[in-house]
């Protein structure tokens, strides 16, 4: 699938996230102090005048109560209520523009367990707030490469195969080491 970081998927990411804004009733002055974004970055967001990096859209969903899953799932064009298959080449995909940080969604429309690709280039971080964590649960298995994660003040440094079940939420921090990209699936269910 062509990767939706631009254009069309662009301008619904900016209204998904002014529309949840709305929903809880915040400001963008009290978004933009409860996420630790500034106020202007937070307007350009939802203006669509700039595409957010992985790490900012995890610092927003915290205040406003979602996932980044579910965000992106909000994001994504909605397949037929009926369909439970994700085809390979038709999953949505996401790169930050950040970091190249690149996600691919893998769970249909509706589904309450969340299986996420994600390829993390050669020397990439990305880093989301403890707030990202505290209404799920979350998995990560190391498909190649080495996965350095940072959980809270605890480093897990895991090989293709190894797999973590993350901790109580804290800041978290993913890193692929300099000279190999990694790639590992995020699995997420509701607490």
């Amino acid at each position: 699938m062509e990767d939706s970081g631009t254009g069309d998927f662009g301008t619904r990411l900016a209204g998904v996230l002014r529309s949840a804004r709305l929903d809880r009733r915040l400001s963008t002055a009290a978004l933009a102090e409860a996420s630790g974004v500034s106020r202007g970055a937070v307007l350009k967001v939802e203006s669509g005048a700039s595409q957010p990096s992985a790490a900012l859209l995890g610092r927003l969903c915290g205040p406003l109560g979602l996932t980044l899953s579910e965000l992106f799932a909000r994001v994504e064009e909605p397949a037929r209520e009926d369909e439970r298959l994700v085809r390979a080449d038709e999953a949505p995909v996401w790169t930050d523009p950040a970091t190249g940080y690149r996600r691919r969604g893998l769970s249909p429309p509706g589904s309450h367990l969340e299986l996420t690709e994600v390829e993390l280039p050669a020397g990439a971080a990305v880093t989301y707030p403890a707030a990202a964590y505290t209404r799920i649960h979350q998995q990560v298995w190391v498909l190649a490469g080495t996965l350095a994660l940072t959980e809270g003040t605890v480093e897990h440094v895991l090989a293709a195969g190894d797999g973590l079940l993350l901790g109580p939420a804290a800041d978290c921090t993913f890193r692929a080491p300099r000279d190999t990209p990694t790639r590992y699936l995020v699995v997420t269910a509701p607490r």
